[in-house]
């Protein structure tokens, strides 16, 4: 029953004292929100530059790492992942599940509801409305907007495994409801032909079905990312169905009773002239329509639509409310609340496993950098389920070896890397210890033996990327192994783990691929992208050595040529932060380079340029991202250097010291994990004039190194540091 939930969230808000009781209405669901700007945007901005892709986030309601995401869609097809645009100017109609901040064809996008009136329209594109921005709103876990060719207010909420509806349409129109069953964001054609679905009408106020969902399909990629599931959905409305229709492929099915079966199903209600809302709940599972069923009695039987709404926002207040900061400006304090609440989307619960709760969509190569260090802070059983689950994903049989990207126990390799094996090694040294380790070490090695050369070649022919990424997923495995009390194996990681040694060329200075036979890639100069390098040129790559970057000062001639290349290639960067060939913010390579600086002779440096990339990398509103989220990772970023730490080896219990954002920042530990209560940071003089670290105090003792470990901020206490004003070498 929702009402103890909202009882329970309360005493929990009262208990500790109403973290973040301001700033969960400074959540703005809109932040970031655009697949690809519109044409004026652009010509403001000069050109794509700052803007590649976009943020691609979802405005729609849902709960924290909750299974529904319940939201608009403007467009079906194409690299459009989220299925919204803020640059488009018509909806769809709103559908339960969606990814937020992807760059690929997207995935979900199933149970599309359409309020409409007048004449029956089964087709999507006919049926769709045109929308006005100044009519739209988003709150950490509601939306409304106001259809314009029907007239109708639509109104979303969501619990974890429900999707609230509320249609309040004219009281001199028919009201109807289109339900497309077949629609899925990353189709490969506008008809389906593979999958099945199927609905019943159980009595007048119920209907129920499922949604075979297969990668003939399109989906994840279009298919390539080789997703397949089935939504079981059970589902509600307030007001009786006075009559109903099917429809395939957009033609109206004759003498069809109380269900249908199809491969590109449409389900239309009609209700007559209703004089209140139209309230519409759906429960949804992914394992059996008894489960759905189960779901719609837990959570949505016996509720309405605002209670689920508080409970929506009360649930939002308390996730947001690990961190509680003082200070800042406005804009700054509405980012930063933006950007938490997105690192808290994925990954989702989908389930119960044996002994942790079973979660999808992990985006593995991007979240190991940000958002997996950020949520071992503040939410560390769900790092904790997400390694379990990724383990699963083998032990269950779906997969061969440990998933790059999840969905689902997707075959999809996408990406490169074990970015997992970081996540156990981070998690693990910060003594997030309740998954099993040693079936960890033996999947990771396994992983590390089949999906590389590093290991028997010192190298990945043809791929500088995989070269350094695989070295360092050894060293995580050494870490973990270490960790374990298995130095052997601890041994065996570290020694490949420099393997990141036989990429240095020294005829060009840099980092560069070889072929199988050990000779040296084709060379066209640090920028050009390519080279053996994935979403990133030589230059930007080049870096990725965080496990020895004493090791990288020495093959490149030591601290002062090291500054000196750190420098050039900051500099290089554009002053928007857009999609460059040197230091490029919107994509995740680059995202803990900025820390290099606490090697080099000016490590001053590393809060000049944190404090350059969250003011202008990063804005409110629809266009506040200057790349893809990707599912919380440029979110992550802004979050943990705004209050002034970020790790640049995870796993290595290290986290690098930035200026902060704000004068404080309490950080409230889990006691499950962690003994210290809370951890927080002060920095009286944090402005725009004060960002260069003068002094640093753990604890009222003076510290002389640029980083905590994770045994002092677990510990609890005070961080205090002495900003100065920007005085650069």
């Amino acid at each position: 029953m929702l009402k103890p939930m909202i009882c329970i969230a309360t005493m929990t808000l009262a208990a500790s004292g109403a973290w973040g009781i301001d700033d969960v209405d400074r959540i703005d669901p809109i932040f970031g929100a655009v697949t690809y700007p519109d044409k004026a945007h652009t010509a403001r901005n000069g050109g794509n530059g700052r803007f590649h892709g976009c943020g691609k986030t979802i405005p729609g309601a849902t709960t924290p790492f909750g299974q529904v995401q319940l939201s608009p869609d403007t467009v079906t097809g194409g690299d459009n992942g989220p299925g919204y645009s803020y640059a488009m100017n018509t909806i769809e109609g709103f559908s339960m599940l969606h990814m937020s901040g992807i760059g690929w064809y997207g995935e979900f996008g199933n149970f599309q509801v359409m309020p409409t009136t007048g004449a029956l329209e089964f087709d999507r594109e006919a049926a769709k409305s045109r929308f006005d921005h100044d009519r739209e709103q988003a709150k950490a876990g509601y939306y409304r907007v106001t259809l314009n060719r029907y007239h109708v207010e639509a109104e979303l909420t969501a619990s974890r495994t429900c999707g609230f509806m509320r249609f309040t349409y004219p009281m001199d129109k028919d009201a109807r409801v289109k339900i497309d069953l077949g629609r899925r964001i990353g189709q490969k054609s506008r008809w389906l032909e593979h999958s099945e679905q199927r609905l019943s009408v159980v009595d007048e106020h119920t209907i129920e079905g499922r949604i075979v969902c297969s990668e003939k399909d399109g989906g994840w990629g279009r298919g390539s990312g080789k997703v397949n599931y089935t939504v079981y959905f059970h589902a509600s409305f307030s007001e009786p169905i006075a009559d109903f229709a099917f429809a395939e492929k957009g033609e109206r099915v004759k003498n069809v009773e109380k269900s249908f079966t199809g491969r590109n199903a449409v389900f239309c209600a009609e209700f007559g002239c209703i004089k209140r809302p139209l309230v519409m709940k759906v429960a949804i599972s992914f394992d059996s329509l008894d489960e759905a069923r189960e779901n719609f009695r837990r959570e949505a039987k016996d509720v309405d639509f605002d209670a689920v709404r508080s409970a929506a926002r009360a649930a939002w207040n308390n996730a947001i409310g690990g961190i509680r900061v003082k200070g800042g400006t406005e804009r700054e304090r509405t980012i930063f609340a933006s950007a938490l609440y997105r690192t808290m989307l994925d990954p989702r619960e989908i389930g119960r496993g044996d002994g942790f709760t079973r979660r999808t969509v992990f985006s593995g190569w991007d979240v190991f950098r940000s958002e997996m260090p950020l949520l071992t802070l503040l939410k560390p059983k769900v790092v904790s389920d997400t390694i379990s689950s990724m383990m699963e994903t083998v032990t269950s049989g779906k997969r061969d070896v440990l998933p790059r990207w999840d969905i689902f126990g997707c075959k999809s390799g996408c990406m490169i890397g074990q970015p997992i094996i970081s996540v156990m090694a981070d998690a693990y040294e910060k003594g997030i210890r309740d998954f099993d380790v040693n079936l960890a070490l033996k999947l990771a090695d396994a992983a590390l033996e089949k999906e590389t050369k590093v290991r028997s070649l010192g190298y990945h022919p043809g791929s500088l990327s995989q070269t350094l990424e695989y070295a360092y997923f050894n060293w995580c495995y050494g870490r973990l192994a270490e960790l374990a009390g298995r130095p052997a194996d601890a041994a065996r990681g570290y020694a490949y783990s420099q393997s990141y040694t036989n990429v240095w060329c020294h005829e060009v200075g840099w980092m560069r691929a070889r072929k199988a036979d050990g000779s040296w890639t084709p060379w066209g100069g640090r920028k050009k992208h390519g080279q053996g390098c994935v979403e990133s040129n030589p230059w930007q790559q080049g870096w990725f050595v965080p496990h020895d970057v004493e090791g990288l000062v020495r093959l490149m001639g030591g601290r002062e040529k090291f500054t000196a290349e750190l420098e050039e290639f900051f500099g290089a960067t554009p002053e928007n932060f857009g999609w460059c060939d040197a230091y490029n913010h919107p994509n995740e390579p680059c995202h803990t380079l900025p820390f290099l600086f606490a090697h080099s002779t000016k490590p001053e440096l590393t809060a000049k340029w944190t404090r350059a990339i969250c003011e202008r990398a990063y804005d409110t509103g629809p266009y506040g991202l200057c790349g893809n989220d990707d599912v919380g990772q440029m979110s992550a970023w802004y979050v943990l250097a705004a209050i002034g730490i970020h790790p640049l080896c995870p796993g290595d219990g290290r986290w690098y010291l930035t200026a902060p954002l704000f004068t404080e920042t309490v950080i409230r530990l889990d006691p499950a994990y962690y003994r210290g209560g809370t951890f927080t940071i002060r920095a009286p003089k944090a402005d725009a004039a004060h960002g260069r670290i003068a002094a640093v105090r753990l604890n009222g003792r003076t510290l002389d190194r640029p980083y905590v470990t994770t045994a002092e901020v677990a510990a609890g206490g005070v961080l205090e540091i002495d900003l100065g004003e920007f005085n650069p070498r």
